[in-house]
Parts: structure tokens; sequence; C-alpha cells
């Protein structure tokens, strides 16, 4: 009954905490777009605590834009827990924690090791487990969209072929492609709303960022150079989509001609290595029946 209440007691204080930090950095962080809003100066007026507040807040509002965004480059479009990633991440892991440390019946010094292994295996599942499932998240639709660009490039062709914009082929292809695929569609929405604010060229730099491969940086600097000079928009999409197909092609090639070196070395283990050891083992049997 002592560790159920002990327990109960550390989620309360945990809860509390989260709670309490999360209503503090709000209130920091509305006063702070007040004073920006206001374009109130008061460097001079201000504390030491405010200014700490002041930053622990920023480098908070910091870490959610770049949740928010490790998200969206996962496929997780619902960023609703983006704000709260760092704050539910480690309210878990101190509970855990908490937990680890504070029950048991083992001595000090006996469960110190079985105590510290917990630990490390909480920080690798708690605090690195969420960031490395993103982060593959993220490899794998990038991946996913660059195999499929080939495809967009040709319905992009077709719309500019009939005398739509680009524009409005994003904006077109954003309504087409959500029956189909959601990551390119969400893809080209987020492409179609940021062309409409900062420009297509801003736009397109932006989206490279999120998709960071040889395929979409050919799309995109291609796409810049054709607005720019006024080239045929049709034919370079067109070319495009010919050569991203002839690049992925041979990809698969290389990846096939590399299969039978890297089948060299668990045929040598599983297969030539028995096979020896058949051949010799009667011999040396004998050898050691004479001996």
């Amino acid at each position: 009954m002592n560790n159920f209440y002990t327990l109960i007691f550390i989620v309360l204080i945990a809860l509390g905490a989260a709670t309490a930090l999360t209503i503090l950095l709000g209130n920091v962080k509305r006063k702070s777009s007040i004073e920006q809003a206001l374009d109130i100066n008061q460097m001079d007026k201000v504390s030491s605590l405010a200014n700490a507040s002041r930053l622990i807040s920023s480098f908070f509002a910091a870490s959610n834009n770049e949740i928010t965004e490790k998200f969206i480059g996962a496929g997780i479009y619902n960023t609703a827990l983006a704000p709260y990633f760092f704050l539910i991440k480690y309210t878990v892991f101190g509970v855990a924690s908490a937990i680890v440390i504070l029950t048991g019946d083992a001595p000090i010094y006996e469960g110190i090791a079985d105590k510290i292994t917990w630990l490390a295996g909480l920080t690798l599942v708690v605090v690195i487990g969420p960031d490395l499932y993103l982060e593959m998240r993220r490899r794998a639709l990038a991946l996913k969209i660059t195999r499929k660009l080939p495809f967009l490039l040709d319905l992009m062709a077709t719309c500019v072929q009939t005398g739509m914009t680009i524009e409005s082929t994003l904006f077109y292809l954003t309504s087409e492609m959500a029956s189909f695929d959601r990551d390119i569609a969400y893809m080209l929405k987020r492409l179609s709303d940021r062309a409409r604010t900062v420009g297509l060229d801003k736009s397109l730099q932006d989206l490279y960022e999120r998709v960071p491969s040889p395929e979409m940086h050919s799309f995109v600097m291609t796409l810049t150079q054709s607005m720019q000079h006024g080239t045929s928009v049709y034919e370079i999409l067109t070319t495009l989509s010919n050569d991203i197909r002839k690049i992925q092609l041979l990809s698969l090639e290389e990846k096939a001609g590399k299969l039978s070196s890297k089948m060299s070395i668990p045929m040598i283990i599983f297969v030539m290595m028995p096979v020896v050891v058949l051949i010799v083992s009667p011999g040396v049997m004998r050898m050691l029946e004479k001996l």
C-alpha cells in the first residue's frame, strides 16, 4: 500500500508541475506578444527573473515550432499535441524515474546497478525513442514522395498543357490527389498556400527543405529557372519526369548489382563453412580415434 500511495503522490506532483509550467509559459508568451504588438520598450525595467522567463519562453517556442515541423515532416498532420511534446515526454520520464528510484526493497548498493539499467532504458525509450521514430518516419515519407514525384510531374505537365498556370495547377491537384495520396495532397496544399503568401519561389525552397532529395532539388531548381526565364513549363516538366525515372531505374540497377557481393558473405558463413565442416570432420574424428 505504501508503494501505491507513493506512486499516486508522484503522479499528482508531476501533473501539477506540468500544468503550472504550461500556464506559466503561456502567460509569459502572451505578455511578450502583447509587448511586441504595442512596441513597448522596457529593457531598463525588467528584472533578471523576467529575462530568464523570457529566455525560457523563447526556447520552448522555438522547440514547439521545430517539433511541429518535425510532426509534419513525419506525416503526422494533426499537430495539436506538438506544443506539449517535450512536456509530455519529460513528465513521463520524470514520473518513471522517480518510481524506479524510490521503489524497491533491495539495499541501495545491491539495487543501484538495476536502477541505473532501468534509468538508461527509460532514457532510450522515453527521451530518445520518440525523436528517432519521428526521424525514421520523416525519411520514409521523403523517400515515398521522391518515388512518386515523376507521376506528379506528369499530372502537372498535363494540367499546364491545357492552359492552367502553375498556381492553379497546384490548387487543382490538391483536391484531386486527396483521394489517392494524402501525403502528396498535403504537400501540394502547403505549397499552394505558401505560394499565395510569400510567392512560389520561396514556397519551392521551403518544399526542398522539407524533402531534401536530389530529385526534389532538380524539380525546384528547374521550375524556378523556368519561371524566371519564361521557358515552356510543359516541356521542362516532361523532360524532368523522364530524367527522374531514369535516375530511379539506374539506382535500382545499382542496388541489384550490389546484391551479389552482399550475398557472398552469408553464403560463405551459412553454406560454405558447414560444407567444409562436413568434409573435414570424418578425417578429424578418425585421427582422434587413433590417438
